[in-house]
């Protein structure tokens, strides 16, 4: 029987797992996605399908938030969580370019609104 690693049985194996099973594995795939990504059509048929079904999962997770949101967002009343979903869809028709705008607009909206409400 061998002898176990002297550093592993103290507070450094939780690092060495997480760098092994997770950091490595999504790693690679993102520098595969680098090197391919190069040689790709930005207005390819297929990067437009990916856009689509990327849009298509972030509309249905903003959706479940909305309307069965999980923990202390389901005490905001469903008016309040559309208005802050509202503010958020203005600033991005208003100018794509500012999404980091849009989420902080709607976050001011919900926030505000249950600090009042509360």
């Amino acid at each position: 029987m061998t002898q176990p690693i002297a550093w592993l049985d103290g507070a450094h194996w939780p690092y060495l797992a997480v760098f092994a099973f997770a950091f490595l594995p999504t790693e690679i795939w993102r520098w595969l996605a680098v090197l391919f990504a190069r040689r790709i059509d930005p207005d390819s048929p297929v990067l437009e399908w990916v856009r689509a079904v990327a849009t298509a999962l972030l509309a249905g997770v903003v959706a479940k938030l909305v309307f069965t949101p999980p923990g202390a967002l389901a005490a905001l009343p469903l008016w309040l969580r559309l208005a802050a979903l509202a503010t958020g869809l203005a600033i991005v028709i208003s100018d794509r370019r500012r999404v980091m705008y849009a989420v902080l607009g709607g976050e001011i909206v919900l926030i505000g609104g249950g600090w009042l409400l509360v």
